[in-house]
């Protein structure tokens, strides 16, 4: 199996898995048809999958690969042993994304993409998977250059990208976990409910809980935030501004960035 391969293989079992248990343990009521919104979100995969593919090809594995046969990055001129060169550029990473995820929060420009992000008016595995365009082609020259400069082997550019899939699918889904293996958890992973209070209404609550995977960096960095105003079932999921199906449309989503948003949710300093 070539590397898309895995990633496809770990991200559909994750999904299937995720997508099950919602049935089951569904942790959130639903305000939007999830037939519909799964169409949405898988449209904008399919979008994103196609432009990342036709603009650069094996991305972050084939920079991997590149960069190893030039020597470029910390890692390469390190030569540390692999298991360990593999956990610090995992974790290293995992931080750089979730500096990423404040940044688009803080400059308008950025905001503007990600506020597609945020519009979905539920929060289920699939929202894992609904960004713009724009948003994942930026991602991932900001990813190729992590890359170039660490210095990751491919298999951990792998490894790494089959735990942020998997994860962000994870902290997405609105299933129920036990409070007590949920307080467990948080300290060292993003869990739903954590992430849950990231995409409600509430501009404090939209501007905390940034990571996707480790939750030590929020905890660290002072974005923390355990409970959300409202209990988890009550939480209002989206952006106050789009509160419609029709609003919140594929033709919409991609035409979003380029209306009239509240730029109110973003860290950047509110306009007077």
């Amino acid at each position: 199996m070539d590397a898309n391969q895995i990633r496809f293989a770990i991200f559909l079992a994750v999904f299937l898995v995720m997508l099950g248990l919602e049935s089951v343990i569904q942790r959130h009521p639903t305000v939007d048809s999830k037939t519909s919104r799964l169409k949405i979100n898988f449209a904008l995969t399919g979008i994103n999958i196609v432009l990342v593919r036709l603009f650069f090809g094996a991305a972050a594995v084939g920079a991997a690969q590149f960069a190893g046969e030039r020597g470029w990055g910390l890692f390469n001129y390190l030569q540390w042993p692999e298991g360990l060169e593999t956990l610090l550029c995992v974790v290293l990473l995992d931080l750089m994304v979730y500096i990423q995820h404040v940044v688009v929060h803080m400059i308008p420009l950025f905001w503007r993409f990600h506020i597609v992000h945020h519009s979905d008016l539920d929060l289920d595995v699939s929202s894992g998977l609904r960004f713009h365009p724009i948003e994942i082609m930026g991602s991932m020259i900001f990813k190729i250059g992590l890359v170039f400069a660490l210095g990751p082997s491919p298999m951990t550019v792998i490894i790494f990208e089959a735990i942020l899939n998997g994860m962000a699918q994870f902290s997405h889904s609105n299933i129920t976990l036990p409070e007590s293996l949920d307080r467990v958890l948080r300290y060292v992973i993003v869990t739903p409910d954590m992430h849950r209070i990231h995409h409600s209404v509430e501009k404090r609550e939209t501007n905390s809980n940034f990571g996707f995977n480790l939750s030590i960096w929020d905890r660290l960095l002072g974005t923390y935030i355990h409970d959300a105003l409202k209990p988890q079932p009550r939480i209002i999921i989206g952006v106050n501004k789009f509160r419609t199906s029709e609003e919140v449309s594929l033709k919409n989503l991609l035409m979003m960035p380029f209306r009239e948003i509240p730029e109110n949710y973003s860290l950047s300093p509110e306009k007077k």
